[in-house]
């Protein structure tokens, strides 16, 4: 785990990749669970019969929101900071899907701190997250995510 106290580490090692989260099984609970918070029972999120049937999958993949969500959680098995007021997510300047993430595979994310910009509200940290699937060729996820840390 990468330890930045205060905001000039943090910008002191812009360009660097901070690590890898360890590896997270998504299980079809999850993915019920995420379907009922948010609505969206699509049936290749939520039925396995009708998914192993008619999908090029083999049975249910998670949400791409899904995946997505599961960043932060994962995002401080990689890295944290001390020595500031507060740090909060500040938004997404791209977001892509690239590979579904078939229920009963594992995921991860790697960071890497692309840039840093100081404002009056405190320093956004630009974040590029790539979360990969056990297995798979191609990531999952790959976002340009920012956060606002407040010295």
């Amino acid at each position: 785990m990468k330890t930045f106290n205060g905001v000039q580490e943090i910008v002191a090692a812009t360009g660097e990749h901070l690590g890898w989260s360890g590896w997270h099984q998504v299980t079809q609970e999850q993915v019920d669970q995420f379907a009922e918070a948010t609505g969206d029972h699509q049936w290749i999120h939520v039925d396995p019969e009708r998914a192993a049937r008619e999908t090029p999958f083999g049975g249910t993949i998670a949400h791409g929101y899904f995946t997505l969500s599961r960043i932060p959680g994962m995002l401080e098995e990689v890295y944290e900071v001390t020595g500031v007021t507060m740090g909060m997510n500040y938004g997404a300047n791209k977001i892509r899907f690239l590979t579904p993430v078939r229920v009963g595979k594992a995921i991860r994310v790697g960071i890497e701190l692309t840039d840093t910009v100081e404002t009056k509200a405190g320093l956004q940290m630009i974040l590029t997250m790539t979360v990969e699937v056990e297995g798979a060729q191609r990531p999952a996820c790959i976002a340009e995510v920012v956060y606002l840390v407040v010295p």
